[in-house]
């Protein structure tokens, strides 16, 4: 029976990690908020495009989040059996794949952006806003990638200090650029791209630079690793599956709330960027879990890393059902802030009560879903995946085919968040996924 000084310690330690995680999480979907704000008193249309946009830079960020998850777990292992070398030289293989992937998928964006954005049933108007957020915007992924495996080698190093200073200051900037591009300038929804660019862009240079100081000062030059880079590539196979999953369900949710109507694709927009709000501030334990326990397991603390999961757990349910209750409470002080138009603030009343309900359910999820990539159990992770999306796939046709409208459809993606909690906490219940060593 671990003593309840052990358990405070224990807080202190995951605290220490989370709170800085937190904030840093939540600047990324406030950009969004904020582009969505300044965007939505241009048009509607304008905030409908930027909806969609949003979705396939989505996707592409979630598909490529492997590059920091994958890489906190690796350096943090490394880092707990006291290998700091091979921490820092897995971590500048991971920058390296992120600028290759980058530069691959920009070009794609910026060349293909209207075939792409024509995979969505939008109306005209809809899609021609949309094609301009995403081409100047898609140019700016390389910074993307590259801040993500950069914060990725940061917090296994367990530093969630200098991603947070990095994030705010970003966010600032790029919602006082925006605005004078939007507002000021008048480039409507490409100033609010430019703005989100040109952050980035910032973001990366001085995070890529932090990282390679730290790998420099301990003797651990960046070059390109073959080998190593392969090595990143292949750990983060799996989870590259998982978060396929994952996407997949959120570009359902938006094609179906795309053929409910402009109306309901924007009220979607604003719900969405919420709930990503909700979904990346919860992720905060779970951005502090994949430090800690890969560091604990990495250093053999399996007894450790067991408490630190029932520990995390419990705040996790308290954290959503805060949350949560905060998005019942507060949703109609908030809506005309997104959009003047009555229609889409009506639809955001109904629909953030289901958030709402669904929000300690996910923190469930998120918990977990750090737990075991801490742990690297990816594998596990993929066919979790693969399970809960078959599970929500018939749910939202059925509000599709049935035009049961955007409230149903969010009720729909909260089944989908409990298919992945049940996946989850099966796994965690056994042994399987307790592996120790570097």
């Amino acid at each position: 029976m671990t003593s309840a000084r052990p358990h405070r310690a224990l807080d202190r330690e995951l605290w220490a990690l989370a709170i800085p995680a937190f904030a840093t999480l939540v600047t990324e979907p406030l950009m969004v908020m904020a582009d969505a704000a300044i965007v939505g008193h241009v048009s509607t249309e304008s905030l409908a495009g930027l909806g969609i946009a949003a979705n396939v830079l989505g996707i592409i960020a979630g598909l490529c989040v492997f590059l920091a998850y994958g890489t906190t777990a690796t350096v943090a292992r490394q880092f707990g059996a006291g290998d700091r070398r091979a921490a820092m030289a897995g971590g500048l293989d991971g920058l390296v794949l992120a600028a290759m992937i980058g530069a691959v998928v920009a070009a794609l964006l910026v060349l293909g952006a209207p075939m792409i954005i024509g995979w969505y049933p939008a109306e005209p108007v809809v899609a021609a806003q949309a094609v301009t957020y995403l081409r100047i915007t898609g140019a700016a992924i390389p910074a993307l990638l590259i801040m993500l495996a950069s914060t990725g080698v940061l917090r296994g190093l367990q530093d969630t200090r200098t991603p947070l200073f990095v994030a705010i200051g970003v966010t600032l900037g790029n919602i006082a650029l925006s605005l004078f591009l939007v507002h000021g300038v008048g480039l409507g929804i490409a100033g609010a791209a430019i703005g989100t660019a040109v952050a980035q862009c910032a973001a990366a240079v001085f995070l890529a630079a932090t990282v390679i100081r730290k790998a420099y000062g301990i003797g651990v030059r960046l070059r390109f690793r073959p080998g190593g880079v392969l090595a990143a590539a292949r750990n983060g196979f799996w989870l590259m599956i998982r978060t396929a999953t994952l996407q997949a369900s959120i570009t359902t949710t938006t094609v179906v709330a795309t053929g409910l109507g402009t109306v309901a694709l924007a009220a979607h927009q604003v719900t969405n960027a919420l709930w990503m709000l909700l979904a990346l501030g919860l992720d905060a334990l779970a951005i502090a879990a994949q430090a800690i326990i890969g560091r604990h397991l990495g250093a053999g603390e399996v007894e450790t890393a067991r408490t630190l999961t029932r520990r995390m757990l419990g705040w996790g349910v308290l954290a959503g059902a805060l949350f949560g209750g905060l998005v019942l409470i507060t949703h109609s002080l908030y809506a005309g802030l997104f959009t003047p138009d009555p229609e889409v603030q009506a639809q955001l009343g109904r629909v953030l009560v289901v958030v709402a309900v669904i929000t300690p359910i996910s923190a469930v999820v998120f918990v977990l879903d750090g737990v075991l990539i801490g742990a690297g159990d990816a594998r596990y992770l993929a066919l979790a995946g693969v399970i809960a999306m078959i599970s929500y796939l018939p749910m939202a046709l059925g509000v599709h085919w049935t035009v049961a409208g955007l409230t149903w459809l969010w009720i729909a993606y909260g089944g989908y968040m409990i298919a992945r909690m049940i996946t989850l906490l099966l796994r965690t219940r056994s042994d399987a996924w307790l592996r120790t060593g570097a």
